[in-house]
């Protein structure tokens, strides 16, 4: 079945096989894999790409199984960590070529975000296929606006693959003021956004939030059996520092001390589960950063850092409830300043960007608590919460 939903002048076209099936023993079952759904849409014509290592269809990655079916991939583009998945946040993706199949692969993270006019113009077909989080920072949403702006510019259409998102129950935390807008950040939405991005796909074109209202004649082949509170356990890491779903629950809390100088454990087997710095105090758990694959200059490399383990406490349910939780920060902020009197040295320019707003860290540094912070985001989230509903595929 299609449900095919107008914005303006675009279409997006769900095509949907029992989209609302909540049955507790049918199995999940992600885009990618209801092959059926969008073989006719691509065969026969010149197709590219744009996945990373997450695109898998069972153990079979996306590529390898669109090329034993005859597709005619004639390009592969690479988002932040590369099409294996294993560089270095920040790292810039180099062209390359796929040893297995010898298609070439484009970085979209390297010189530019956004692929060549000339490059779109030899593809009849694109497909977006990459496992994301359900953070506005997670720069994977990024990259498939920048990717939808070049599919809309050429007039080349748009199928996503839809994946689960695993913080997709939960709408939390401050919504993008556009003057922090940034790879971080391009769109207005809160930081935890409960959506697929097969879904925010829709809302992107819906809002006309393209560079000069572009819009992208786009399709979403959905998740089976998927609802917004499905526990999806993800089946690889989605990047090198999120080792599995316990640093994915934390990660709309942890990552805020990217903006900061404390560690949030980047070198250590245990990312965006701890936090620590050399100069807290009170802490019985200690941990050193160290080079190691996926983050070889840590911050506070080779530093004993003194701090939180969270690792086993508090329960994964109680994580997942709290969404965006400034807790953390806040706890590690009057721990320093207390300590050292740090003050403001405690922020790098990068937190309002991360945060995407300026009030978080300024109503930190007035002593104020994590409670007290999150009223002054509620009325913004939720305008969100209400334009959201409009582009919801699954049941909440």
């Amino acid at each position: 079945m299609k449900r095919i939903f107008y914005f303006g002048i675009a279409v997006l076209t769900v095509i949907c096989v029992s989209c609302g099936n909540t049955q507790e023993t049918a199995p999940l079952r992600t885009g990618a894999e209801n092959t059926g759904a969008y073989l006719s849409l691509i065969r026969g014509k010149r197709v590219g790409l744009l996945t990373n290592h997450t695109a898998l269809i069972d153990s079979t990655h996306l590529v390898d199984s669109l090329t034993s079916l005859g597709v005619d991939l004639k390009m592969i583009f690479a988002p932040e960590h590369g099409f294996r998945g294993n560089e270095d946040a920040g790292s810039h993706i180099a062209h390359q070529t796929d040893p297995k199949t010898g298609i070439p692969i484009i970085s979209v993270y390297g010189a530019g975000f956004i692929p060549a006019d000339s490059l779109m113009q030899q593809l009849d077909v694109a497909i977006f296929d990459i496992q994301d989080v359900g953070l506005r920072f997670y720069t994977y949403l990024s990259s498939m606006y920048y990717f939808m702006e070049a599919c809309a510019r050429n007039n080349v259409p748009l199928i996503v693959l839809d994946r689960p998102n695993p913080n997709g129950h939960i709408v939390s935390g401050p919504v993008l003021d556009m003057k922090y807008r940034s790879f971080v950040g391009l769109i207005p939405i809160p930081v935890v956004h409960g959506m697929t991005l097969g879904e925010l796909a829709g809302m992107i074109n819906g809002e006309f939030w393209l560079k000069d209202s572009l819009q992208t004649q786009l399709t979403v082949i959905p998740c089976l059996n998927y609802t917004h509170q499905t526990i999806y356990e993800l089946p690889v890491k989605p990047s090198p520092n999120l080792p599995n779903n316990r640093s994915v629950y934390l990660y709309p809390s942890i990552c805020p001390f990217e903006g900061t100088r404390v560690s949030l454990g980047r070198g250590t087997e245990f990312p965006f589960q701890v936090y620590g710095h050399p100069q807290m105090t009170g802490y019985d758990f200690s941990f050193t950063p160290q080079p190691v694959a996926g983050a070889m200059n840590p911050p506070q490399k080779g530093n004993l850092c003194y701090g939180v383990d969270l690792r086993v406490s508090p329960s994964d349910e109680i994580i997942r409830a709290n969404g965006f939780n400034l807790e953390y920060v806040i706890d590690a902020y009057r721990n320093l300043n207390e300590n050292t009197g740090i003050g403001d040295a405690f922020f790098t320019n990068y937190f309002d960007t991360l945060v995407g707003v300026d009030y978080v860290r300024e109503m930190i540094l007035r002593g104020k608590d994590a409670a007290f912070i999150a009223e002054y985001w509620q009325e913004d989230l939720e305008a969100f919460k209400t334009k959201r509903k409009n582009y919801l595929i699954y049941p909440e």
